[in-house]
């Protein structure tokens, strides 16, 4: 009777084992995607992070019928977020959105949880921003020449303001003051709004833009010097480049890329890849990213993840030549 119940018992286990195998087969099986996608998003609901992670969300709900949840973390810059992506499941089911600060943090923190190249894979750069130098109205100069200038004559240097610590305008300055061999007094803000504030109020100098003063450049409240890109931005087509105005080498471009933990299935990683580059084809995505002041990219995810170690790399030049640093 016990040899048995030790046989039934042992059958069980066995019965079980397949169950759970075929199940587990099964599940595996599925295409990809097939349930719920969580989307980090490096940033508070409502800021340019949202609207660069709200698009994508929206074109994949679309194209597979499965609902994009976004996770916001705020905060640090991005680390927070970035923290979080890289320690995901890499199962393609938890995908990281990125801001420029992602190719910046790693030169400004001493110490970083997560390594940003290999803890992470890089499926597609969504869109470009140009960044733009510009001046409080009462500041007088009318070009970069002048505004260096002046920055040499006032003792101290000129004041400027960012959105933050390790953000794109922060470093930005940092390399046009390295290059141009003035003295600038960093403001730090915690956001773009109250950094333009500042700015239009007179309490700084100058500040480094993103697409969100453009509305303050054509309503007068902002003075632009200079775009900081490698061309003319279609967005200020009159406004010359900073390498125009003698400063070559001073290029600063705002990105919001799309990213999964490192170990995603490379099939999965190229789908995603895909149905990216298609959907910023579309034409009513064109239109709604120009609006916002972007350009659509669609990178591969190898050409994403050489962009990704050279900005690394030129912004590591930046942090060491002016001595930034967040920790």
């Amino acid at each position: 009777m016990k040899i048995g119940n030790r046989w039934l018992r042992q059958l069980r286990i066995v019965f079980l084992l397949v169950l759970g195998a075929s199940i587990a087969g099964a599940a595996l099986a599925q295409p990809y995607p097939n349930k719920n996608i969580r989307i980090i998003v490096p940033s508070v609901p409502g800021g340019a992070a949202d609207f660069a992670s709200r698009l994508i969300g929206q074109r994949l709900t679309e194209a597979w019928g499965q609902q994009a949840v976004f996770d916001y973390r705020g905060g640090a810059g991005g680390n927070i977020a970035y923290e979080v992506g890289a320690k995901a499941p890499p199962d393609g089911y938890t995908l990281l959105v990125v801001s420029t600060s992602f190719v910046i943090i790693p030169s400004l923190y001493r110490k970083l949880s997560y390594d940003p190249v290999k803890d992470l894979a890089p499926i597609t750069q969504v869109t470009s921003q140009i960044y733009f130098l510009v001046v409080h109205p009462s500041v007088p100069a009318r070009t970069v020449k002048e505004f260096i200038a002046l920055a040499k004559s006032k003792k101290g240097g000129i004041t400027y303001s960012s959105s933050g610590s390790g953000q794109a305008g922060h470093l930005g300055m940092e390399l046009l003051k390295t290059l141009a061999g003035f003295d600038a007094v960093h403001v730090p803000y915690k956001g773009a709004a109250p950094a333009m504030i500042d700015l239009i109020a007179g309490q700084v100098d100058a500040y480094v833009s993103s697409p969100s003063g453009l509305p303050y450049v054509k309503s007068g409240k902002f003075k632009v010097l200079a775009v900081m890109s490698l061309k003319r931005s279609v967005f200020l087509p009159d406004v010359p480049t900073v390498a125009e105005s003698g400063i070559p080498g001073s290029e600063v471009s705002g990105l919001y890329g799309l990213l999964a933990p490192a170990g995603t299935p490379r099939e999965i990683v190229v789908k995603l890849y895909e149905e990216m580059s298609k959907s910023l084809k579309l034409p009513e995505v064109k239109d709604r990213l120009l609006v916002f002041g972007a350009e659509p990219v669609g990178s591969t995810p190898e050409e994403f993840a050489a962009y990704i170690q050279a900005e690394i790399i030129k912004w590591a030049k930046v942090a060491k030549q002016s001595g930034a640093a967040v920790n």
